[in-house]
């Protein structure tokens, strides 16, 4: 039979806990934090370790679970669960995840041509592809400078026609006229290239 005695001493330490999450989430308290870290990162990394994770992995989780509970503290409510179960929830959760994150890797076809680097371009193309940039460049220069913005904003910063005008504080139709003003030109002044 247990001593009733251990009971109460067990729920002053679980409160205790809780209070110092609390406080970590509230305040960001570092040495609240830094308590709760001496008392789980042993717990944890030995949970971890009799789910047959390697130890450096269990440690590298260990980390990546204390770091989360810094970051999420916030969001921990006394009144739901208590400071272990959170903590341990997260760390299982981190295992899953790893897990997962594992098992989607060695399902991944490495011949898939998505995955293979892009072959290094000749010479001959690197020259072609410089001579070309610096036509387009010249090209651009030839635009006034309101085409120039939108012909930029467009395309280089991949905007639509409705978020340059309002970038610009202008009539969406003037952007659409100045974007089709300007390709004209561009047109005219590359020939072939365009």
């Amino acid at each position: 039979m247990t001593d009733l005695t251990d009971r109460p001493i067990a729920s002053v330490e679980s409160r205790k806990l809780s209070d110092l999450l609390v406080q970590v989430g509230q305040s960001r308290d570092r040495a609240a934090f830094r308590v709760l870290f001496d008392h789980f990162a042993p717990r944890i990394r030995a949970f971890l370790l009799n789910r047959r994770l390697t130890p450096a992995l269990a440690d590298d989780l260990t980390q990546d679970v204390m770091l989360t509970i810094w970051r999420r503290a916030s969001g921990y409510d006394p009144a739901k669960a208590g400071a272990s179960t959170w903590i341990y929830t997260i760390a299982r959760n981190q295992h899953i995840d790893h897990f997962r994150k594992v098992q989607r890797a060695s399902r991944m076809d490495e011949t898939d041509p998505s995955l293979q680097p892009v072959p290094t371009p000749a010479a001959d193309d690197l020259f072609e592809q410089a001579e070309a940039a610096d036509t387009v460049g010249l090209a651009l220069k030839t635009l006034s400078p309101d085409q120039r913005q939108v012909v930029d904003m467009a395309f280089t910063e991949g905007l639509s026609h409705s978020e340059i005008a309002e970038r610009l504080e202008l009539p969406l139709g003037t952007v659409k006229s100045r974007i089709r003003l300007a390709m004209g030109k561009l047109k005219t002044t590359l020939g072939d290239m365009a």
